[in-house]
């Protein structure tokens, strides 16, 4: 009946369930961290390891063991388990601190430890399996340090120019304008060079300023030497965009390895 209490032996064993399933999440994780075969932690994902949810135990989902390829760089698994099972394994797994499915969005992920590999592999998926929209995904629980950002804004804030180039690349919204403008001021000395080249790239994307970015009106010179005469006109809205930026523009999107390949003189951070 749903009115009858639990008893004390139901609570040990349900505890004793809920137990051996986080010794066989943990045993999962640490195979995957070794870069077992694919083959073996395919075999423990769907025979052996169990997650616990409110309905019970469970097996692994394909997002979720591609969660754990993701933090380890395993990447001959993360290619199985996108090729096996396309989109559906970049579905946001489930929370483990509050059981919702709001969980953490995996190209969010991806850009934190700098997965660039990986990442690769997943906009590739999303391009063919029909699903580009999952770019610009910004889910998350409110607890989670990720919650509300899109990759595109993550990459920004944390200076990984080539996992946004990425993502821009395959059709990522250029959003975080003045995200990276800020990240240029404010980053120390050993991250300015990244901060500026995820500005550029940004930049590559940006068909027009929808309005001046509102930290370019305060301290207009000290934007002035910081980004040049002709790109802060260009984002004051006081000048058409530069003649080499619309000359890089129809490079980058050839492609992220010719725009790499450009000499040093060609990048945008050397116009001014």
């Amino acid at each position: 009946m749903p009115w009858v209490v639990p008893t004390q032996r139901d609570c040990v064993a349900l505890s004793a369930s809920q137990r051996q399933c986080e010794r066989t999440a943990f045993s999962f994780y640490c195979s995957v961290r070794e870069q077992l075969p694919v083959w073996m932690l395919e075999d423990m994902r769907s025979m052996e390891v169990f997650c616990w949810d409110d309905c019970g135990p469970r097996a692994f989902l394909p997002s979720e063991a591609l969660l754990y390829a993701l933090v380890h760089d395993h990447q001959e698994y993360a290619r199985f388990l996108l090729d096996r099972y396309s989109v559906s394994a970049l579905r946001t797994p489930r929370c483990s601190f509050c059981c919702c499915c709001g969980g953490t969005p995996l190209l969010t992920v991806a850009v934190r430890y700098d997965r660039v590999a990986i990442l690769g592999m997943m906009v590739e998926t999303l391009r063919d399996g029909g699903a580009p929209e999952y770019l610009d995904s910004c889910g998350g629980c409110a607890h989670v340090a990720n919650a509300g950002k899109t990759a595109v804004q993550l990459a920004l804030e944390l200076s990984q120019p080539r996992c946004l180039l990425l993502l821009l690349l395959h059709g990522a919204r250029p959003d975080g304008l003045e995200l990276a403008l800020q990240r240029l001021i404010s980053c120390d000395a050993a991250d300015h060079c990244q901060a500026r080249r995820c500005l550029d790239f940004l930049l590559l994307f940006l068909s027009e300023p929808l309005a001046p970015p509102r930290c370019l009106q305060d301290e207009a010179q000290h934007w002035k030497r910081l980004l040049g005469n002709q790109l802060f006109s260009w984002l004051s809205g006081l000048t058409p965009p530069p003649l080499l930026l619309q000359a890089l523009r129809c490079v980058a999107r050839s492609g992220s390895d010719r725009i790499n390949s450009l000499p040093d003189f060609l990048q945008l951070h050397g116009w001014h």
